[in-house]
């Protein structure tokens, strides 16, 4: 007896159709800027005699040495050295209050928690320029109500990345509250109810059933934040008009806008983004592989 042939139904141009839209999304704002970035990294420009005249200057095959003179550059290291301190205050402190306040709104007997998440959450909705330049009225001495209790310079050397630390802390934690406390709801309430048959106290479940559970949501908002942080550049450029302690090279991205738009060296500043992505994306991944067993479950 012959069996009738499995041929698989023909899809026909639909699924391409309702693609469409995305791909050319993706190639125009994404392919093509990261294609681009990458071929003027690879170029530079050289100038014959004077400079002047048509002809003088035209565009060369570069190979490597744009990347080459980028991963020597003192100020960008500098700058690395700089994100590195103000990260691992930023990442401590914002992902420690998220943490915190999500566990604290998750609990059965906390008053207006739809308020309080509205209001964690607020800082958030506010663009982040905006919200520097607030703080920075706020950290100069002539018009901060703060300077008349605290004597601190929060714009001095010493204290402007901690004042920085607290614009990323005050917009990034509700984001992160509201990640940690939406996978909180999802854990399913019968554990807790368990826990408490068994004689614990909220304090215990929130260490040993609540903050396991959460190790997922955790990480990813850690690697989130990481790859922000790298990318930190609204918080020194919006604070530096105020004060003269933040060069224009104080971040490797303000060292990218400096070349790009100010000395004019687009082809150096293409090597020196690359550079960026690459290391962000090594911090992310390292990240994530560490974790992953404890987080996941995945084996090495």
């Amino acid at each position: 007896m012959k069996r009738p042939s499995m041929s698989r139904p023909e899809r026909g141009p639909w699924p391409y159709l309702f693609l469409a839209p995305a791909i050319v999304l993706f190639t125009l704002f994404l392919a093509v800027p990261i294609g681009y970035t990458v071929y003027l990294a690879l170029h530079r420009t050289q100038v014959s005699g004077l400079g002047l005249g048509k002809g003088a200057r035209k565009e060369v095959f570069a190979g490597f040495g744009n990347f080459a003179a980028a991963l020597g550059d003192a100020e960008l290291w500098a700058g690395w050295l700089r994100v590195l301190g103000y990260g691992t205050l930023v990442l401590v402190v914002m992902l420690g209050l998220a943490l915190l306040f999500a566990l604290l709104l998750d609990t059965a007997r906390v008053r207006l928690a739809r308020f309080s998440r509205i209001a964690i959450f607020l800082p958030y909705a506010v663009p982040g320029v905006a919200a520097t330049l607030l703080w920075g009225f706020l950290y100069l001495p002539s018009l901060s109500p703060i300077r008349q209790v605290l004597d601190v310079d929060f714009l001095s050397a010493t204290t402007v990345t901690y004042s920085m630390a607290n614009v990323a802390v005050w917009g990034g934690t509700g984001f992160n509250m509201l990640a940690l406390y939406t996978a909180l709801r999802a854990i399913p309430r019968d554990l807790y109810e368990a826990a408490r048959l068994d004689g614990a106290s909220e304090l215990q479940i929130a260490l040993r059933v609540k903050i396991p559970m959460l190790a997922p949501a955790i990480i990813l908002t850690t690697v989130f934040s990481i790859i922000a942080t790298v990318q930190v550049f609204t918080e020194p450029t919006a604070l530096r008009p105020l004060t003269n302690t933040i060069s224009s090279t104080w971040s490797p991205l303000m060292k990218v806008y400096r070349d790009a738009f100010v000395t004019g060296d687009l082809y150096s500043a293409a090597a020196t983004s690359i550079v960026i992505a690459a290391i962000a994306l090594v911090l992310s991944f390292g990240f994530l592989r560490i974790v992953r067993d404890r987080a996941f479950g995945e084996g090495r």
